[in-house]
């Protein structure tokens, strides 16, 4: 009796990518195609908004005050800044004390959401390496949410600032309802921009030692303690305009705008709206991409 020679198996002679393609295999952890990733990201959303309220409570679990600080944090920091700023170097020229003190607190509880974003967008990777590496879920999932942390704590914050504003004059009218849109111009800016800082932080983690001279620089050239065509009038007019334009300087000028009686359109650069919706457009859509492209690379090395 002859034994029939053997017959080779079917997959024989294939390449690796061959066999993947044939079984409808993929690489572990490859970056998705960007609509796909949106939608992940959008199945998401539940976990995001919770990760978010949870790191909000746990932010101060351990002080006494608790969740108080949220607003005491910027509001000492606003008191700081007018007593050496408002008193003393008389950075107040051109307003009046009832409107200086709401555009004071107004523009540290503004550029203070920009700046915690920021920041917690450094180590937005680099922080939740044991929550990157055991789950599989959107990456992008951890910047949004700590963007969303930030813009909760500032709607809190929000009650203290109405209550200033009130107090020093100036009282609930039809430009308050511009507060949902600046609102939501500066948060897509913000998660975008803490987009771009996860990739950067997920490689470079002595960047989070960097940041707040980078933050402080950036605030004393934005207007949060005074005017800056005021304090710019004897200087070229060019180096205002730089100035107003950056985006933190635009959002914090179109809460004002908004909120304080004393602050009116003169105030404000041309074509506002636009440049702040610009801003929020580039850095979300930028931001986005960005963060994206480096999605199968976080977590390893």
């Amino acid at each position: 009796m002859t034994a029939s020679p053997s017959t080779p198996p079917p997959d024989d002679g294939l390449s690796r990518a061959e066999l993947a393609a044939k079984y409808g295999l993929t690489v572990s952890g490859a970056r998705p195609g960007l609509f796909e990733y949106v939608r992940q990201l959008w199945g998401r959303r539940h976990f995001i908004l919770a990760f978010s309220q949870a790191k909000l409570t746990a932010q101060y679990s351990q002080a006494k005050l608790g969740q108080l600080w949220q607003v005491a944090t910027p509001l000492l920091n606003a008191l700081v800044y007018f007593l050496i700023f408002g008193l003393i170097l008389e950075a107040d020229r051109g307003f009046e004390r009832e409107v200086y003190i709401p555009f004071l607190v107004t523009g540290v509880f503004v550029f203070t959401f920009t700046q915690s974003s920021v920041m917690a967008g450094v180590r937005a990777i680099s922080g939740n390496l044991g929550l990157v590496r055991a789950l599989h879920f959107p990456r992008a999932s951890l910047p949004v949410s700590f963007s969303l942390q930030q813009l909760q704590q500032l709607l809190f914050s929000m009650i203290v600032l109405f209550l200033i504003t009130i107090g020093f004059g100036s009282y609930p009218r039809l430009s308050w309802l511009l507060i949902v849109p600046v609102l939501v111009l500066q948060f897509l800016f913000n998660t975008g921009l803490a987009m771009i800082m996860a990739r950067l932080g997920s490689k470079t983690p002595d960047l989070a030692q960097l940041m707040p001279f980078v933050m402080r620089t950036w605030m004393y050239a934005s207007g949060v303690m005074f005017s800056i065509p005021v304090m710019l009038e004897d200087h070229p007019d060019w180096i205002a305009d730089i100035l107003q334009w950056n985006p933190a300087a635009i959002y914090m000028d179109l809460m004002r705008f908004a909120l304080i009686d004393g602050y009116g359109s003169e105030n404000l650069p041309p074509h506002v709206w636009a440049v702040a919706g610009g801003w929020a457009v580039l850095l979300a859509v930028g931001g986005f991409v960005y963060f994206w492209k480096a999605e199968e690379r976080y977590g390893r090395g």
